[in-house]
């Protein structure tokens, strides 16, 4: 699944974004690197890329910044972003998840992981429908096809994440997911994930969600479900 997804690599270390960019080149990816947040904002528009590898810590710009920008753009906000971060950046991973980034790494990270998140995350966001719409108390409608959700006719915003974390709840109403299901059902064999970013993502998708939030319920000690 490497064949024809550009990859960008925002990251101010030359030797880790070359090392990087190298191995994913050798993976089938296309590769595009930026050693300031700057350079990678002026080629977005010419050059918008199906994923982005985005260090936290860059010279010009904080990553965070880079991400809320990303997420505000209805051009670019479907773009998937995997952060990067220090070992013990502990908050920045959280607030980089609750931003809207699909997920994150902490370096030192092995070139195996990332690349099993990086297909994870394109697996995830490419992903055949099973059908075309699940709708929820006659107001909340999950399309698929489109990857859009909307609650009494507008439109909401998430990322391809967040939608796939409703979409597979919403698959079974009733039915309690447990975190690890969630983790297995959306990361599978590239499971390398902590259970406490579900809990972030399930809590980004509550505040987006606003008053349709309500159908989500929170089985302590357990899981979530989708419930009517």
């Amino acid at each position: 699944m490497s064949m024809n997804y550009r990859v960008a690599i925002v990251e101010d270390e030359a030797d880790i974004a070359n090392l990087v960019s190298s191995h994913l080149e050798k993976q089938g990816f296309k590769v595009e690197s930026h050693l300031t947040a700057a350079s990678f904002l002026k080629s977005l528009p010419k050059h918008k890329p199906d994923l982005i590898l985005l260090d936290l810590m860059l010279p010009d710009s904080d990553g965070l910044e880079i991400c809320k920008l990303m997420k505000k753009n209805e051009e670019w906000q479907a773009i998937p972003v995997i952060i990067l971060t220090a070992k013990g950046e502990e908050t920045d991973k959280i607030v980089g998840l609750e931003l809207g980034a699909d997920d994150y790494v902490t370096k030192p990270f092995s070139l195996k992981e990332l690349t099993a998140r990086i297909r994870a995350v394109l697996r995830r966001q490419t992903a055949e429908p099973a059908s075309k719409k699940i709708e929820i108390g006659r107001a909340l409608v999950i399309d698929l096809t489109k990857h859009q959700v909307s609650y009494k006719g507008n439109l909401i915003d998430l990322t391809s994440t967040e939608f796939n974390i409703l979409s597979l709840l919403a698959s079974r109403k009733g039915w309690v997911f447990t975190r690890d299901q969630v983790l297995d059902k959306l990361w599978g064999q590239d499971k390398i994930v902590l259970d406490r970013t579900i809990d972030v993502h399930i809590k980004n998708l509550r505040e987006k969600l606003g008053e349709a939030s309500r159908y989500i319920k929170n089985i302590r000690g357990v899981g979530y479900k989708l419930e009517e």
